[in-house]
């Protein structure tokens, strides 16, 4: 029987993607720029574009963090991001940061 399941969506910095190595991944950053079918979105360590649907297009607004669930496709100069699911964080960043640090460390 095969194994329909999705590869489970990695937490990255968007400076961190490996276009080879990772398929599914989860970012935080900040929209830029929302355009027709894509945005911006920063995360402080990078930049990258982001497909979205037009329902999420249309609910995200610039200046506004997100948490960004994702397929990475790799381009010829990098890779783009499809977006599966888009959420509206309000997250202390400086909090966030030392969390991510903690965890980073902890696992084996």
């Amino acid at each position: 029987m095969p194994d329909n399941r999705r590869a489970p969506a990695k937490p990255r910095h968007i400076e961190d993607i490996d276009k080879r190595e990772d398929i599914r991944v989860r970012i935080i950053g900040t929209i830029l720029e929302a355009g027709d079918d894509a945005a911006m979105v920063d995360d402080g360590t990078a930049s990258t574009e982001v497909f979205l649907d037009k329902e999420d297009l249309e609910a995200v607004e610039e200046g506004e963090r997100v948490r960004i669930f994702g397929r990475v496709l790799p381009t010829p100069d990098g890779f783009e991001i499809q977006g599966e699911l888009v959420q509206p964080v309000d997250v202390q960043e400086e909090r966030y940061k030392k969390v991510r640090e903690t965890v980073t460390h902890v696992q084996v």
